[in-house]
Formats: structure tokens, sequence, C-alpha cells
């Protein structure tokens, strides 16, 4: 058996297609009009209800039960980006984690909530160019060693 993609139910594909091209960069892999598939491993369904024989009130909005997850290597120029973009709605703003990962949270136009990160390559490359040892850097950054030895 192989995982193939997460799919996300969603009210408007053309609207989430936007979104989804527009803020993620996706590209569009496969569009089957109310099915889309993205490039990143997802994909959005409309009339979600209707294609598993569900009760549309069963299709609930804000669960906060799972989420998308991106990395950028420019967390500053994604966050100007961000609050470009008219509508977003936060699930909570710009926060730094333990291991030095800054993160933000915001809903998708369905209230799927998405996460978008630093780059742990890009965090572990900062503080070995800083002059942490591999150790040092993997003990900051709460990464096994051989992670942090990919960005020597």
């Amino acid at each position: 058996m192989e995982f193939k993609l997460a799919l996300l139910a969603v009210k408007n594909v053309n609207v989430s297609k936007q979104f989804y091209q527009e803020l993620f960069n996706q590209k569009v892999v496969l569009d089957l009009g109310r099915n889309v598939t993205f490039s990143g491993g997802f994909a959005i369904q409309e009339d979600f209800a209707w294609l598993t024989d569900l009760p549309v009130s069963s299709v609930v909005e804000k669960s906060n039960n799972m989420e998308l997850y991106f990395e950028v290597d420019d967390f500053d120029a994604f966050i100007q980006r961000l609050e470009s973009y008219k509508n977003i709605e936060y699930v909570h703003g710009p926060k730094k984690h333990g291991w030095q990962q800054r993160v933000i949270r915001i809903y998708d136009p369905d209230y799927h909530i998405i996460e978008i990160g630093e780059s742990m390559g890009v965090i572990a490359k900062r503080y070995l160019n800083e002059g942490y040892s591999i150790e040092q850097t993997s003990q900051i950054i709460q990464h096994p060693i051989e992670f942090v030895k990919m960005f020597i």
C-alpha cells in the first residue's frame, strides 16, 4: 500500500485553488474541476459531502484538529507577503519555539489550519555559520546530529 495525498474539503474550489497558488506557490498537478491536486502532495475537493455520501452538516468548519505544514527559507519575506494578502485569519502571529524555529499559523479560506515555519535547514546553517559546533547546533535546534551534518 502507498499513501498518495491528503485531501481537504473546500466550499469553493476556485477560491482555494487561487489561495494556494498565490500564497504558497503551489502548482496544479491535476485539475478535475471539483478536485484539484497540488505539487505539494495534497488536494482540495469541492462537494466533499456528496463525494463521500455524508450529510452536509457533518463536514465541520474550523475543527482545529489537523494542519498543513509548509517551510520557507526566508521567513521574514513570507510574513511580508502574508501581510499584503487580504482577508487572512490568524490562528496566531509569529512566534519562536524552543528549537529556534519561527512559525505562524493561519486559516485557509475553509478554516483549515496552515503552519508556516522557518526552514530547519536554514536555522541549522545559521548556527553553524555563527561558529557553533555540530553538537552545539544539534542541541540548540533539538534535531539529531545527522540532520545538522547535512548542512555543513
